[in-house]
């Protein structure tokens, strides 16, 4: 067989936006990252409709370039909360209007094969604002974040995405010390809220980009 490794991803996440459509959540599969930055600025955005617009922390929102083109979209009420200018109560107070913007844009920790997205935060903003909230949700999804199950879920975002995280926030954690969770009470920890949505409601409101890429943590 010609490119097999190419085959196998296209089999994996064919049978992943299956699992997710069949859990109502509306889904676009795409090759790389660029495809991903078309398909939100190209289709769901004027789908949606959408006049304000949040987020909340996501390496692939960044990496896809979507960040740098929203933010400056002269159209959209645009609520920043990545700005470093502001001081931690203005983002907070941010954090707490992004939950009733029109779309609000992250990603997740990890999705199983069944198609549930299962995530962990520090603030709780981000975990807030998928359940509900936000009128539509738009998930950037990596191939890397597939995992067979929510066991193996809990323990790829417990061992890996939480420790490279708080290495790459320069947390004070143990996690970022011995690269493995600690069940930690430092003052620094950002694992404090988890969700598992299992299904998107109303139906669509969730809407997942899968991308045929690794990308983030």
């Amino acid at each position: 067989m010609d490119k097999p490794i190419e085959n196998y991803w296209k089999l994996r996440l064919e049978d992943l936006k299956k699992s997710l459509e069949e859990n109502n959540f509306e889904v676009f599969l795409v090759n790389n990252s660029s495809e991903a930055k078309a398909i939100v600025q190209k289709e769901i955005l004027p789908k949606t409709g959408a006049k304000s617009v949040s987020w909340g922390g996501s390496l692939t929102f960044t990496d896809t370039g979507l960040y740098d083109d929203i933010k400056n979209n002269q159209d959209l009420e645009v609520l920043d909360v990545y700005d470093k200018n502001l001081s931690d109560e203005e983002k907070n107070k941010l954090r707490r209007k992004a939950l009733l913007v029109d779309l609000f844009i992250t990603g997740t920790n990890a999705v199983t094969e069944t198609g549930s997205l299962v995530n962990l935060d520090m603030y709780g903003n981000r975990v807030s604002a998928i359940s509900f909230g936000p009128k539509y949700v738009v998930i950037l999804l990596g191939r890397n974040k597939i995992v067979p199950d929510l066991e193996e879920a809990m323990f790829r975002i417990k061992n890996y995405a939480a420790p490279v995280n708080t290495m790459r926030l320069d947390k004070k954690t143990p996690c970022a010390r011995t690269s493995c969770c600690e069940d930690c009470k430092s003052p620094d920890r950002i694992c404090n809220t988890w969700t598992i949505t299992e299904k998107s409601f109303p139906k669509g409101r969730i809407k997942i980009v899968l991308i045929n890429e690794d990308l983030g943590f």
